[in-house]
């Protein structure tokens, strides 16, 4: 790839989990009312009680350096009941203020490590958020993220008798040097071990998860790193730029020089080698990061143009309405979103008072929901249309022009009222949504907000 448009490029900018992105939600102090006003607006807009659901389990008993995600480190093995306790008293908040019945189509649990949970507590969660559903556990999709040092075979076999098909194993890197770097000491044949037992149990969809871009990391480890990874052929491959924001999560991004961080034009040949050799092995690039074999329901999403993207990452499930469970957990009601308490113990509190533990979240207004459909087709289809009947064609006219740009650099097409990214564009795409965005356009600097695009 070009090293000009890489460096030309790789500014800091969202990663569009959501739109508006954290940083420019407007309610420090979420109203209730409006919140569940808005989950009741979605149910009647939609006319669907179909949700999905995200439970964040944030403990670790070691602490990686890579990670960006809300956590809490202990070896201590006791705040596992307390904590699910909480959950499951959240949901049943939620039960008791909603007009309609949810439907869960899906499930995730995200960490932290999951795993960390005894298993027979995982089950215990779950038959309490079943058991209030009109849904058969086995007929929606269950996943869960898993770390393949404490993943166990009762973990995989009673998540299995569950209903769950899919998980994802934390791989990053094989090399021995970068994860001692990350601090995630994990061999080859750890991962190994745990693939497989999932794969002769039963379970339909794995996926492995790597890092590019990480401290210590060379070309010669991503190619060892993947070849090992198509080794064990999982059906999914999330392919993850390294987000260094050590201003956001303090000391947990600091243990290793900034110089051990490859530049960008490195970190994008670590991901375009990494590229070839998925390409080459069959598999097809979803989205943004992702990688899926032709069979697997990603890939058919894709192709089909139902792909869908929340909190989650990418997901076949389109369903506009989610619920997220446990300390950091952010909802989504397509008209609104909604963080709870960051701190395991606020969370906890809260909930057990008999309050939801909201903290913060945003109402979304009318342009913001239109802006939300583009930003969103881009991230899943890379291509848009403009509304004509748009309240905001004004607008249009200044995304057009912010985006004159990358159309003069061939990474955008706009014809008419349709703007597409082109193949050469697809490592852009992020940049592409910020023409969108109306909020970066207020600020004078993203410096201190965001990840590096590239």
């Amino acid at each position: 790839m070009n090293s000009t448009l890489i460096r030309k490029y790789d500014v800091p900018g969202p990663r569009y989990t959501s739109y508006p992105t954290v940083p420019f939600w407007k309610n420090d102090l979420m109203p209730m009312d409006k919140w569940i006003e808005s989950l009741h607006t979605n149910y009647n807009k939609f006319n669907s009680s179909d949700i999905s659901v995200y439970v964040h389990l944030p403990f670790c008993e070691s602490l990686c350096t890579f990670c960006g995600c809300h956590k809490r480190i202990t070896k201590n093995h006791q705040v596992e009941s307390p904590y699910m306790n909480a959950v499951i008293n959240e949901w049943n908040l939620y039960m008791e203020n909603l007009d309609f019945d949810p439907r869960i189509r899906e499930l995730h649990f995200g960490g932290g490590t999951p795993t960390f949970f005894a298993p027979d507590e995982l089950i215990r969660l779950l038959e309490n958020l079943f058991n209030t559903s009109s849904v058969d556990p086995k007929k929606c999709e269950l996943s869960f993220e898993a770390h393949p040092n404490n993943t166990t075979e009762e973990h995989l076999k009673k998540l299995y008798d569950f209903g769950f098909r899919r998980l994802s194993l934390g791989v990053q890197d094989y090399n021995p040097e970068v994860q001692k770097a990350i601090h995630r000491i994990q061999p080859f044949e750890t991962v190994e071990k745990v693939h497989n037992m999932a794969r002769e149990m039963g379970y339909s969809s794995i996926s492995h998860d790597l890092v590019f871009g990480l401290p210590k990391q060379s070309l010669d480890n991503i190619i060892e790193t993947v070849s090992k990874t198509l080794l064990l052929k999982p059906d999914r491959i999330s392919l993850y730029s390294y987000a260094h924001v050590p201003w956001i999560k303090g000391n947990g991004q600091r243990g290793f020089d900034e110089n051990d961080l490859p530049k960008s034009e490195v970190k994008r040949e670590l991901y375009e080698a990494a590229k070839r050799m998925l390409e080459s092995a069959g598999y097809l690039e979803i989205g943004m990061d992702h990688f899926a074999l032709p069979e697997d329901s990603l890939s058919i999403a894709f192709d089909q143009k139902n792909l869908h993207r929340n909190f989650m990452g990418y997901t076949t499930m389109n369903t506009s309405m989610m619920i997220g469970l446990g300390m950091s957990a952010i909802s989504d009601s397509w008209f609104a979103f909604a963080q709870n308490e960051k701190g395991v113990e606020g969370y906890i509190e809260k909930v057990n008072k008999g309050e939801f533990p909201v903290y913060r979240g945003h109402l979304l207004t009318d342009q913001e929901l239109e802006t939300r459909k583009y930003i969103l087709d881009l991230m899943c289809h890379f291509e848009t249309s403009f509304q004509t009947d748009s309240a905001f064609r004004n607008e249009h006219l200044k995304i057009a022009e912010r985006l004159n740009e990358l159309v003069t650099d061939g990474l955008v097409i706009i014809e008419n009222d349709h703007v597409k990214v082109t193949e050469k564009g697809g490592a852009f795409v992020r940049n592409c949504c910020m023409a969108f965005d109306q909020h970066l356009q207020e600020v004078n600097s993203t410096e201190k907000m965001f990840s590096r695009t590239i």
